[in-house]
């Protein structure tokens, strides 16, 4: 049961709202449309339901609001306009995201996809499906999570009549199973077709609540369907008998030999075609549409069956309340490396590394002016940046940027969520990446010099374990800054430029800092620290820890750890700002 109670936006000033005092139920086990002509605020309420949109009112789904349903996706599926996705991602790829999203099983992507029809092209990118392909992967999303109520959103705009029949007859099988299904639309021949129940609203107010029969009685046209050979004969002498009678009469010619009378009977259409000799195939009364299109699957028809079907159906465990609804992924390093890994920027910008750093290491190998930690990074003077490092700040700033392009979670809202479990998933999915990536790196150019130049070209270093070291945090610094800084402005730029902005802006800036001499030493810093510590640490830990502390008062690492203090501040107080607004 969906109850909606007293649905009110909230309107910029001077202005009326869009949706005012709006109070309807649908119930389980129906098909309930909400009708009215653009404008009307069918769409704002829909959002005044998910909390999308700033008003008053509650919505209450099986008694309890929105904010106390701990994991939404599995009591509501929603369908706002078409499926926000990267469109290099595959419809299989792109359920299997959303599994880790909604926390339930990869197999069950596959399950869908073959209910909605899409096995055939579970491959194909998202940019490469038709519209009403599209729609089917829509629904596909809705349903991830077996939920018991659908809210769509003009499902069947700019579909055929056969997508469009595809379409009801699943929402139908849906509700037959005691689901509850809210659907938006502005035909109301659709809707007297393929509701079992109607809202009409009007200026963002209630209108009229009726069944489908109620509805058509009082709302539709009547009409009579004329089917004869010689439809122009006939309808000249309707036309003639009407205007000597002085009755309003309407004939309209269609396709097919056939007519649609308004304002008639089919008496009295008979009878004018057997005073004028005329042949008639078809003779009927219409209200609505042609007829109810047949479901995919044989649902149940009266009241009573589907309260049957909808007791019937298992009763779920009662599941932990939460304060807020979990809209960020249920399993988010799931939910990060199937984002990442879905579409194949991740490989080309890897490729592009690797091409580029042995291209570098090679002719800096022989101009001989490098020192080997520099050809195995293939880091000249020239570059602020080793590839590497802007390769892996470009994977990080892609995780932010890239996603709200194509947002993967909800396009209706909005942006990706700025959630703590998701933000530590990018920030362990990213660093995984940058440290593949720099030790790929090293590889090939280690290979690439010992090719060119024999084995003495790239010897094993006598300190290649600081050098590890600081190359690695290198890696994961630039990657993080440039995820933290798409995070805050939510472009890609923007995190790139947070990447290249520690060698050209901050390192010079620090530089000035410490050049000045030092009155103040930290040696004997492990000694203090040993004094304060609760628990006692090994005395072999002291070096680790004055190496520690040598490699970040480096000049570049220095800059790199401010510059990630800053963005993640900056990063938590834009979310606090956006939390405080809403």
């Amino acid at each position: 049961m969906l109850q909606a109670i007293g649905l009110t936006s909230a309107p910029r000033r001077d202005l009326t709202p869009a949706v005012d005092d709006l109070t309807f139920e649908a119930r389980p086990g129906c098909v309930t449309a909400l009708l009215g002509a653009p404008g009307a605020g069918k769409t704002t309420a829909l959002r005044l339901m998910l909390d999308l949109e700033r008003g008053r009112g509650v919505t209450y789904f099986r008694g309890r609001p929105l904010h106390r349903i701990a994991h939404p996706a599995r009591e509501l599926g929603v369908l706002l306009g078409d499926v926000p996705g990267h469109p290099a991602r595959t419809a299989r790829g792109q359920l299997r995201m959303l599994c880790a999203a909604a926390g339930v099983p990869a197999s069950r992507a596959d399950e869908l996809l073959e209910v909605v029809g899409l096995t055939a092209l579970r491959d194909e990118p998202l940019g490469a499906l038709s519209l009403g392909m599209d729609r089917r992967l829509g629904l596909a999303s809705a349903l991830l999570g077996d939920p018991h109520t659908l809210l769509l959103d003009a499902p069947s705009a700019g579909l055929s009549p056969r997508e469009t029949s595809w379409l009801f007859g699943l929402l139908a099988a849906h509700a037959a199973h005691g689901g509850t299904v809210l659907y938006t639309t502005d035909d109301p021949k659709e809707a007297a077709r393929t509701a079992d129940r109607v809202v009409t609203v009007d200026g963002g107010r209630l209108v009229a609540d009726q069944d489908r029969a109620a509805f058509s009685r009082t709302r539709l046209r009547p009409r009579v369907a004329v089917r004869t050979p010689h439809a122009a004969r006939l309808a000249d002498a309707l036309s003639r008998e009407a205007r000597a009678s002085k009755r309003s009469v309407e004939v309209i010619a269609e396709a097919g030999s056939r007519l649609t009378v308004y304002g008639s009977s089919c008496p009295e259409i008979g009878e004018t075609a057997f005073r004028h000799g005329v042949l008639v195939h078809q003779l009927a009364d219409e209200i609505g549409d042609t007829g109810p299109v047949p479901p995919l699957i044989p649902a149940p028809t009266t009241p009573a069956a589907r309260q049957e079907a909808y007791d019937s159906r298992p009763v779920p465990r009662p599941r932990a309340l939460a304060s807020r609804p979990a809209r960020s992924p249920l399993r988010p390093v799931r939910y990060e490396l199937r984002r990442m890994l879905g579409v194949r920027t991740a490989p080309v910008v890897a490729a592009a590394v690797l091409v580029a750093s042995v291209a570098l290491a090679v002719p800096l190998a022989r101009t001989g002016g490098t020192p080997l930690p520099g050809l195995l990074a293939a880091w000249p003077d020239l570059l602020p940046l080793p590839p590497a490092a802007l390769g892996a700040g470009l994977l990080g700033a892609l995780s932010f940027g890239d996603e709200f392009r194509y947002p993967a979670l909800a396009g209706a809202r909005g942006t990706v969520p700025r959630r703590l479990g998701l933000l530590l998933a990018k920030l362990a999915v990213t660093a995984g990446s940058a440290l593949l990536l720099a030790a790929l790196v090293v590889v090939a150019d280690a290979g690439a010099l010992r090719l060119a130049y024999g084995a003495d070209a790239a010897p094993v270093p006598h300190n290649w374990t600081a050098l590890a070291a600081g190359w690695a945090l290198l890696a994961v610094g630039c990657a993080w800054a440039g995820l933290l800084g798409a995070g805050v402005f939510r472009v890609t730029a923007a995190g790139m430029a947070a990447v290249l902005a520690v060698p050209v802006a901050v390192v010079p800036l620090v530089q000035k800092a410490l050049a000045g001499p030092s009155a103040r030493s930290i040696v004997g810093l492990p000694g203090r620290l040993r004094e304060l510590a609760w628990p006692a640490w090994p005395h072999q830990a002291d070096r680790w820890l004055l190496a520690t502390v040598r490699l970040i008062a480096q000049p570049v690492a220095a800059a790199l750890t401010l510059s990630l203090l800053a963005l993640l501040c900056a990063y938590l107080l834009t979310g606090l700002r956006r939390r405080a607004r809403w």
